[in-house]
């Protein structure tokens, strides 16, 4: 095994590649400033330490067997990624990290959230301008949280950015935490729900007696929240704010929605909102992250995130615009 991994060399991949893209020993020694002979003894040499066949010697051109094209597209492909990866260390080297994660509370507007994404992956690619910074190559990775999820992700170190957070967690030290702004919710059900027609405000007497549709916390280790539910009522409970819209939608329940996200079921008389005795409800929204990111600072993936975080008009966004494009 050791001789195997030892011939299968960046030079003798280039090497396989060289003499298929030209289709001659000869022609591939001239590219390569070899003699024909040495090239030679070079792919026996190959095939010794493989002990398969490469090249089908009673051809008079460079023909590959089935085995030699297989090392040929696997020895493309490893290329391709040696190539990537060294990439990816000189920019790593200029400040700019590997992977990005990134944790997003399941009741912020994901319009907002994929334009920044899209903004992000064209700087990755050079295509965001004349005065947009370098090409990073930083992959991205998203995830959804719910509730104390958000915070859970971050702190267990499963994520660099989480926005969404509530601020009344306990903060193990070392995480920066800002507003992003305040959610209000609003009270919901379908107009053939029978306590679409009952009298406001709607008190806890009356909406012990009527299913709840709740999302569930996805904190996997820290306590989950639970909110606004009432002892002894029937729960439905989702995975995520969309499925509790539709369950909303569907009669299957009542129950708090973020009012950006029920604005346009509102306006087209697909939901009713009740006022409720327990008053207004709405959250307080945050975003964090983690401050020690070793000796040089925050890297410079997180530090364009943060930027776009700053602007007024992109909290609001997150926290308000459920359909459409930011803009430019």
């Amino acid at each position: 095994m050791p001789d195997r991994i030892n011939a299968l060399t960046p030079e003798a991949l280039v090497m396989m590649d060289t003499i298929a893209r030209t289709g001659s020993f000869a022609a591939a020694a001239r590219e390569l400033g070899k003699v024909p002979s040495a090239l030679t003894y070079s792919v026996r040499q190959l095939e010794e330490a493989l002990d398969v066949l490469l090249f089908d010697r009673s051809s008079r051109q460079a023909q590959l067997t089935a085995a030699g094209t297989e090392l040929l597209n696997e020895g493309r492909r490893l290329l391709q990624e040696m190539d990537a990866v060294s990439n990816r260390v000189r920019r790593v080297a200029k400040g700019w990290e590997a992977q990005l994660a990134i944790s997003v509370e399941d009741v912020l507007s994901q319009p907002t959230l994929f334009d920044l994404v899209q903004d992000f992956c064209a700087i990755c690619d050079g295509s965001a301008g004349e005065n947009a910074p370098p090409a990073h190559g930083t992959r991205l990775r998203l995830r959804t949280d719910v509730l104390t999820g958000t915070w859970e992700a971050l702190v267990t170190r499963q994520v660099d950015l989480a926005i969404g957070v509530s601020a009344q967690h306990a903060n193990p030290g070392g995480i920066e935490l800002r507003p992003l702004g305040d959610l209000p919710f609003v009270y919901c059900m379908a107009p053939h729900h029978p306590l679409a027609s009952a009298s406001e405000p709607l008190n806890d007497a009356q909406l012990v007696h009527h299913r709840a549709v709740a999302v569930a916390d996805s904190a996997q280790h820290l306590t989950p929240m639970t909110v606004n539910l009432l002892p002894g009522q029937d729960v439905l409970t989702v995975p995520d704010m969309r499925t509790k819209l539709e369950a909303l939608l569907r009669c299957l329940g009542c129950g708090y929605v973020p009012e950006p996200l029920a604005r346009p079921h509102l306006e087209a008389g697909r939901l009713v909102a009740k006022a409720t005795a327990r008053g207004p409800f709405g959250a307080s929204i945050h975003y964090a992250w983690r401050a020690e990111h070793g000796p040089l600072g925050l890297g410079r993936a997180l530090q364009w995130w943060l930027t776009r975080l700053e602007s007024p008009a992109t909290r609001q966004a997150l926290l308000d615009r459920h359909a459409g494009r930011l803009g430019p």
